[in-house]
């Protein structure tokens, strides 16, 4: 299974991004999505996620991020309005995947996007 990320860049403070990611492979069913990021110097933090209509955000991004997901498609999107320099990091999406004939839910990263906002 393969987490392919885009949408990443430089945005001015108050801007806008929207962050894209399609999952492909051997996949049966994919339960949870989201969005991880990690600054420098820190650790890996939960932005967004989405499983079965249900969605959680952290407290810092709750009304400026939006996340989405298209099961047809395998994909889940992130729209981040109003962008703040403390926005900036590696955003990585995860994908909690059922593989085809293969018992078992299986968590998978993609690559990472830079996001990065001046001020």
């Amino acid at each position: 299974v393969q987490l392919v990320e885009s949408g990443g860049g430089l945005v001015q403070a108050g801007g806008s991004l929207r962050l894209s990611c399609v999952a492909s492979g051997n996949i049966f069913s994919i339960k949870q999505m989201g969005w991880y990021r990690q600054a420098p110097g820190k650790e890996r933090e939960l932005v967004a996620i989405t499983n079965d209509g249900s969605t959680n955000y952290a407290d810092s991004v709750k009304v400026r991020f939006t996340i989405s997901r298209d099961n047809a498609k395998n994909a889940v999107y992130l729209q981040m309005n109003s962008l703040k320099p403390e926005d900036t990091a590696v955003y990585y999406c995860n994908a909690q995947v059922v593989l085809t004939l293969i018992p078992g839910r299986y968590d998978y990263w993609g690559q990472g996007t830079q996001v990065t906002v001046s001020s």
